[in-house]
């Protein structure tokens, strides 16, 4: 165990968590498989506990600032729920190679969403929520969750704004609710296969919720949307090498 490594990769998994609701998970998977050496399905895993934690940590700092909207999490994040625990147990179906190949397309598609100016479209007053687009958007959402070990939130964040109508403040606290909703119920889904390295989870959540409370104190400070772009130009960096790594692999 390399402990000053361990501690790094927490704060940067809590730093973009408490800053752009999001991109905790992004980061988790590929460090634990790359970084510290575990395996794909243990590093699925770990990533539910490390960030479910990290992003509850996250929305209670944000509660604070008047960033929640209750009724959006609520319905979301429970469609979310539900799915996340049914998933869990069919990443034990796939090659290693697989879902890492899964992962990093997941994270293409989630870069170019990061990189259109949704944030610049005029959020609404008042928006009307629409409770079916809330439960199928929170239902896709916890899908990934459960089979890729993925909290969401650059998944959560753009519909939220985009489909919504949610100022991005907003939908950035109900975001971390979201995620630590559906990643603490699909690590429940998880623990029957008793692939969980406790020790190294708690080291990372601790530094995590130290990260959380920066990126919080961050987000009153940097811009966002800038941020995010520059967060997805790196997590489309990453999705290449995965790809170039992991797809030769399926062919042998």
């Amino acid at each position: 165990m390399n402990l000053p490594l361990d501690i790094g990769i927490g704060l940067a998994i809590g730093l973009s968590l408490g800053l752009l609701g999001g991109g905790g998970s992004i980061l988790t998977v590929p460090a634990l498989v790359y970084l510290v050496g575990q395996d794909p399905h243990s590093a699925v895993s770990s990533s539910l506990a490390i960030v479910g934690i990290n992003s509850l940590f996250g929305a209670y700092l944000h509660r604070g600032q008047n960033r929640l909207n209750g009724k959006v999490a609520l319905y979301f994040g429970a469609a979310g729920m539900l799915t996340s625990y049914l998933s869990a147990g069919l990443s034990g179906f796939l090659s290693s190679a697989m879902l890492l190949v899964l992962f990093a397309l997941l994270m293409i598609a989630v870069s170019v969403l990061m990189l259109l100016p949704f944030a610049q479209a005029a959020p609404k007053a008042n928006p009307q929520l629409s409770i079916t687009k809330l439960l199928l958007a929170g239902a896709s959402v916890g899908l990934l969750t459960g089979l890729l070990g993925v909290g969401g939130g650059f998944l959560i964040v753009p519909a939220l704004v985009l489909w919504i109508g949610l100022p991005i403040t907003q939908a950035i606290g109900a975001s971390l609710i979201i995620i630590a909703a559906n990643s603490l119920v699909g690590f429940l889904g998880h623990l029957q296969s008793g692939l969980c390295d406790l020790t190294l989870t708690l080291i990372l959540c601790a530094a995590g919720m130290v990260g959380a409370w920066i990126g919080v104190r961050l987000s009153h400070r940097i811009s966002p949307e800038s941020l995010r772009r520059i967060f997805a130009v790196f997590v489309l960096l990453l999705a290449f090498w995965l790809l170039y790594d992991n797809l030769p692999r399926l062919f042998l």
